[in-house]
């Protein structure tokens, strides 16, 4: 799936949860969001065991009900993630910067080193 495919899918949550709104289809209070959320996460967890057909299904609904807690949060979903996408290419980029000096790769000691370059680096942008 190409970026535009992921965006216009934003999107189009964000559309069908404003049309099912304003017809009064949607949350009373936001404790419910969160509860829903958490309902997904569960399910998808469950889903992770069953295959990927599930899994992506179970996936697209907390991803649905994350555009519609953002939708009530007054936050640009679109935004949000484009944020946190150049916040990730940041700290990766500022891990491989000592990619060298890391133990190689299959080494068991090498995740815990990347780990802590991206503390380090979440540490600098503070």
């Amino acid at each position: 799936m190409s970026a535009d495919a992921g965006k216009d899918a934003l999107a189009e949550a964000l559309r069908l949860q404003r049309e099912a709104a304003g017809l009064g289809f949607d949350w009373r209070q936001l404790d419910e969001l969160w509860d829903k959320l958490d309902e997904e996460v569960a399910e998808l967890k469950e889903a992770a065991t069953q295959g990927r057909i599930r899994t992506q299904e179970e996936l697209g609904d907390v991803l649905f009900m994350a555009v519609n807690l953002a939708r009530h949060l007054g936050v640009d979903a679109e935004a949000a993630l484009a944020g946190t996408n150049a916040k990730f290419a940041r700290r990766f980029e500022y891990v491989c910067a000592a990619l060298e000096q890391l133990p190689p790769i299959g080494d068991p000691r090498r995740l815990d080193a990347m780990e802590a370059r991206w503390l380090e680096a979440k540490r600098r942008e503070k």
